[in-house]
């Protein structure tokens, strides 16, 4: 059996996208799947990376890019009515549902992934985060130094394996980025030999070019 990592922040649409079709690229396949939670504003910043949503131009194709998506991959996908928004209390919820040193079940990332991702609302509303919080009733508290250190070390530890967005499946080494990299994780679970052949290694070996200032 492969154990994945997925790592998300329910900020991401592309993270919502790709959950939602987890299951569909796994189908058949041996595999058990942690959810990890991290603040993508920290791996952002870590670096020396914007946004999606922090680019005008870009802002604009992501919005129109995952409403189309979504629709093709028959997900429901509605855009919340401030983006982006601070996650971290969002975060820090997924994470108290979880033991200490744990992670969050599919259904509590489920949850917080449609807090964001149906209806349109704000998603940092205090009564909707309430709600959320009632439905969910985490075991430890969300606000506690606990959970908050919790939430620093994935993401530290995202970025210590090399992990840059969200969402991003990692397995034995490997990592896997965005929504649509499902198809190749899935291919790689099912032992195509182009993974354990020269290509893998080759098309990321380093290449002299122009370094910017």
């Amino acid at each position: 059996m492969k154990h994945l990592r997925f790592w998300f922040d329910p900020l991401s649409p592309y993270a919502w996208l790709a959950f939602e079709q987890l299951p569909q690229a796994l189908e058949g396949l041996s595999c058990s799947v942690d959810y990890h939670p991290v603040l993508l504003a920290g791996l952002l910043q870590h670096w020396g990376q914007k946004g999606p949503a922090e680019i005008g131009p870009k802002r604009v194709w992501t919005y129109r890019d995952v409403v189309w998506r979504a629709q093709q991959q028959h997900t429901r996908l509605e855009l919340p009515a401030q983006h982006p928004f601070n996650p971290l209390v969002l975060l820090r919820l997924a994470l108290a549902c979880a033991p200490a040193g744990g992670t969050p079940n599919r259904r509590v990332v489920e949850k917080v992934f449609q807090h964001v991702w149906h209806g349109g609302a704000d998603a940092s509303d205090a009564a909707r985060i309430a709600a959320l919080r009632a439905e969910l009733a985490p075991a430890r508290d969300p606000a506690s130094a606990d959970v908050k250190a919790e939430l620093r070390d994935y993401t530290a530890a995202a970025a210590t394996r090399g992990i840059f967005g969200v969402p991003t499946i990692e397995c034995e080494g490997l990592l896997f980025w965005g929504a649509d990299a499902l198809p190749m994780l899935r291919q790689w679970l099912q032992g195509d030999p182009w993974f354990e052949g020269p290509a893998w290694a080759t098309a990321a070996a380093p290449r002299g070019g122009v370094s910017r200032q």
